[in-house]
């Protein structure tokens, strides 16, 4: 079982850790712009900062997804001070559905609305190696 979970945006990766050391790697896609942190509804941005996963859900058009606790306090804080909605449901999530149990070769774009996603096959595994309550930190 994982007790943290990292993604680095830099390297489109997201690592599984437990005491410290990492045992699994998954390559991911990202927001369609990815560079920054998110700062408001539609931006495209997959958030930066510790979160947590908060619940997982088979209950999606993707093989299977597990919540980011994003927005957190500072988030709402921040776009409340410009005006903006700060936006919502990202998720660490597979492929759509109809694509069955694969894992892309290396991602050649990102693609998502704000969230992390992976392979099909890499879900699994995450879903089963991530219990709810996990640190998520989402490095630049």
């Amino acid at each position: 079982m994982a007790d943290r979970v990292v993604v680095h945006k830099s390297t489109r990766t997201l690592e599984l850790l437990r005491d410290g050391k990492a045992f699994a790697t998954f390559p991911v896609a990202l927001g369609s712009q990815p560079y920054g942190p998110k700062q408001q509804q539609g931006d495209g941005k997959t958030p930066e900062g510790v979160y947590r996963i908060d619940y997982k859900s088979m209950q999606s058009r993707y093989t299977r997804a597990l919540h980011v606790s994003y927005p957190d306090d500072n988030d709402r804080a921040r776009a409340q001070a410009m005006g903006v909605d700060p936006g919502g449901a990202i998720f660490v999530h597979g492929l759509p559905n109809e694509y069955g149990p694969v894992d892309p070769p290396p991602w050649q774009r990102d693609w998502t609305e704000g969230c992390i996603s992976v392979g099909n096959i890499a879900i699994v595994k995450i879903w089963d190696a991530v219990p709810e309550g996990t640190s998520i930190e989402i490095r630049p």
